[in-house]
């Protein structure tokens, strides 16, 4: 590893480090923050970005209503939901349950089910904050990003993220009982984008980072419920978050092709450190300990069972990010500093995943042949 201490800690890994993270308190009702970067006016109103134009012109079309577009009507077994998550991450519970003495090997269906219901409403309410971190985020790009295409593509999400935000408050609310806080290491996460005055560092964390673990958690539980409320409350979702990764990716391609080898560094740390905060989050400290489960003891089990493809959810993370950062350039740019940390955690064998291009172009084909079949 080099002398660089990724979130100030001696190793990514330090179990003591990340639940100190859990210690942190971010209110009960409201969290204030600082806010980094100036706003800026731009006099020039020509359309000279043509990506960009053509992702502007596909949001006008694709605005959905959350109020009359989902039938609300629906009643949700939460337990059947629950436990169709819960099949998903098979694998993972057989490893866990293989551990020298490890304390789930006493559990019975109750337990099992408990853990079930108590993660999908964890993850329901780490996608409901993380959407007004997005929102909060989109809004913050509107005012700091100097091009006009991009004002106007980020104006259509940060409608996007407010419908985004209000499903997901209203899905826990009516068919869900109680949230769960944000998560510290979302949290943290969403603090450093809007703290930091660069307005490209806001397009890395949320664009690329957040956005691409959301869209990858939401395909995943859309593959595996047969809810059709949440199947389809995902699908809509699914589409604009596609377009929005591909609204970073585009953006930040032309923007780092002005850097040099300093500021491409500091985004490929950036990006690193980012990525560490998403796994740690999936961790879920805090439902394991509702379930009785002492988290210092599941951190450990978690790093134990690390071996590629056993944790569906942290496949799914990287396979979002890693391509992504491929194609942003800054998997090898320097030394290859991003692919040997990449590397040092396990991930890197996710590089040839399908980029969020390419998926963006497969889900708004499909929002395109839906449209028309309603027409």
């Amino acid at each position: 590893m080099s002398e660089y201490k990724v979130l100030g800690r001696e190793d990514p890994n330090s179990i003591e480090s990340i639940l100190a993270d859990d210690a942190i308190d971010f209110g009960t009702a409201v969290h204030a923050t600082h806010v980094g970067g100036d706003a800026i006016f731009t006099w020039d109103y020509e359309r000279t970005r043509e990506g960009l134009g053509k992702l502007y012109e596909r949001a006008k079309t694709s605005q959905w209503n959350g109020s009359t577009d989902l039938d609300w009507s629906i009643d949700v077994d939460v337990e059947k939901v629950a436990i169709e998550m819960q099949a998903a991450i098979a694998q993972l519970q057989d490893r866990l349950l293989s551990l020298p003495n490890s304390p789930l090997k006493s559990w019975g269906e109750e337990q099992w089910t408990k853990l079930a219901i108590e993660a999908f409403n964890w993850r329901m309410s780490q996608f409901l904050h993380g959407e007004q971190g997005a929102l909060i985020c989109t809004a913050k790009i509107v005012e700091t990003v100097p091009w006009i295409d991009a004002k106007y593509y980020a104006s259509t999400q940060v409608m996007d993220e407010a419908r985004h935000v209000e499903v997901f408050a209203r899905y826990l609310d009516t068919k869900l009982e109680g949230h769960y806080p944000v998560n510290p290491a979302l949290q943290l996460l969403i603090d450093d984008i809007i703290a930091d005055s660069r307005w490209d560092m806001t397009y890395m964390g949320m664009q690329i980072m957040i956005e691409g673990l959301a869209l990858a958690a939401f395909g995943f539980m859309h593959a595996f419920t047969q809810e059709p409320l949440l199947k389809q409350l995902l699908r809509y979702v699914m589409s604009d978050e596609a377009r929005h990764v591909a609204f970073g990716v585009l953006s930040l391609q032309e923007y780092y092709q002005g850097l040099d080898g300093k500021e491409i560094r500091e985004r490929q740390e950036f990006a690193f450190e980012a990525a560490l905060r998403m796994r740690d989050r999936l961790m879920m400290h805090a439902v394991w300990e509702q379930c009785g489960i002492d988290r210092k003891a599941i951190t450990r089990m978690l790093f134990e069972v690390k071996k590629p493809g056993v944790n569906p959810f942290q496949a799914a993370l990287f396979s979002k990010i890693v391509p992504n950062c491929k194609k942003l350039g800054l998997l090898d740019a320097g030394d290859g500093w991003l692919r040997d940390r990449f590397t040092e955690i396990g991930v890197i064998e996710y590089e040839d995943a399908p980029d969020t291009e390419v998926e963006y172009a497969l889900l708004d084909a499909v929002a395109q042949d839906r449209e028309a079949a309603s027409a």
